[in-house]
């Protein structure tokens, strides 16, 4: 008698791209390979390139069977890696996930906004309850990148979430700096967030890394305009100035090239987090991606080896949780610029694939009410177990 052989496991994610720019052809593409009976929510990640109110409209009637959201990006990573000009995607299947979302405008959320939002999204989630809350749930939030109130909202949101892990990315317009949109409810929106909790039974490590390292230089800023996150000045010099003799270049070779290659960040507790620079502005200050305000001190920062530190993280979670189903990253768009100069692509495509890594460059990353640059920051997803016995299901339910 024949042995019998392992049941193959089931599909928990499934991922789509589209580099059609025709709004009506791209929806139509990604539906063909996403709109499918077992797909309850899909995400995407969409170039600014595109008519966002035509592109808006046709996403909405291409999925009409799952809630769609997403953002624009400054790049997008799909199955083939680094891209442009596209829309990345995933769906997530029923079976294995329970998604509910929402969109909230970022002027006013304030603590009882933040939970009602968090008590919704809980509440939604219990009507097909996965496994307990607490312990097999993640929130991501996508966020207006130019708002100056992404960090009022992510402490905010942080308070309400207690201790459910959560991270997620700054909307992007390819690096225009003119205009970042979030989408839901079939229509792109400036000025406000997404927060999407997921429940799951497949295992899951949220996490960030960066490459980054000290040089021991300190900068400390003495004039500083926090709600445009504008430094005019840095030890009581111009900002741009000092950058500038910092990085040994002249102020005409800023570009956002160098702002890769050489970042400050600020020490919270035992860890440095990035603030990047966005530009530098006739008046020789400096706005950033990221909070800044008088007194604070940055530190002059250089990148280490990218590649090593990133696939050292990817692969310890692996050992963690096992083959990942997906990894799903919210990479800043200067680390991108950073893996472009050095020409090493394909270096980036190579660890991508080998750990399903999809998702899109961002204006900053966040990671449990923390906002930041330079990091890689996302979630590795495990594969799902090849049952899910209803016993277990119910428990699952009454204990959440």
């Amino acid at each position: 008698m024949a042995a019998l052989q392992p049941l193959a496991p089931q599909r928990a994610i499934f991922s789509a791209a589209t580099y059609q720019l025709d709004a009506t052809k791209a929806a139509r593409e990604l539906a063909l390979q996403l709109d499918r009976e077992e797909i309850g929510f899909v995400i995407f990640f969409c170039s600014s390139a595109y008519d966002l109110d035509a592109l808006g409209r046709e996403m909405r009637h291409a999925f009409t069977r799952c809630e769609v959201m997403g953002c624009t990006t400054a790049g997008e990573i799909t199955p083939s890696g680094y891209a442009k000009s596209s829309i990345s995607a995933l769906g997530f299947s029923r079976r294995d996930f329970k998604v509910s979302g929402r969109r909230v405008p970022l002027e006013g959320f304030d603590l009882q906004a933040a939970q009602l939002c968090v008590s919704s999204l809980i509440e939604q989630c219990q009507s097909g309850l996965k496994a307990p809350i607490n312990g097999n749930t993640f929130v991501l939030t996508l966020i207006d990148g130019l708002s100056p109130n992404e960090e009022r909202f992510l402490v905010t949101l942080d308070t309400a979430l207690g201790r459910l892990p959560h991270f997620g990315g700054s909307a992007g317009d390819d690096v225009n700096l003119a205009n970042t949109h979030v989408y839901s409810d079939g229509a792109f929106h400036a000025e406000s967030a997404i927060v999407v909790m997921f429940n799951t039974h497949c295992p899951f490590e949220v996490f960030t890394t960066h490459h980054i390292e000290s040089l021991d230089s300190k900068l400390v800023v003495t004039q500083a305009d926090s709600t445009a996150r504008r430094v005019y000045e840095f030890n009581a010099e111009p900002a741009a100035e000092v950058y500038a003799r910092e990085a040994g270049i002249t102020l005409e070779d800023l570009r956002p090239e160098i702002y890769a290659l050489h970042p400050l960040a600020v020490l919270i507790g035992d860890q440095y987090y990035v603030r990047s620079i966005q530009k530098v502005n006739e008046d020789l200050s400096l706005d950033f991606y990221c909070a800044v305000d008088d007194g604070i001190v940055v530190t002059a920062m250089r990148p280490g080896d990218l590649f090593a530190d990133m696939e050292a993280k990817l692969k310890a979670i692996e050992a963690r949780i096992g083959e990942p189903e997906l990894t799903f990253a919210c990479d800043c768009f200067l680390r991108r610029l950073e893996i472009e100069q050095h020409m090493m692509r394909d270096t980036a495509k190579q660890i991508f694939s080998r750990f399903n890594l999809v998702g899109f460059n961002t204006y900053g990353e966040q990671l449990n009410g923390i906002h930041m640059n330079q990091t890689l920051t996302g979630v590795m997803i495990g594969r799902p177990p090849l049952e899910s016995p209803p016993a277990a299901l119910d428990i699952a339910r009454k204990a959440g």
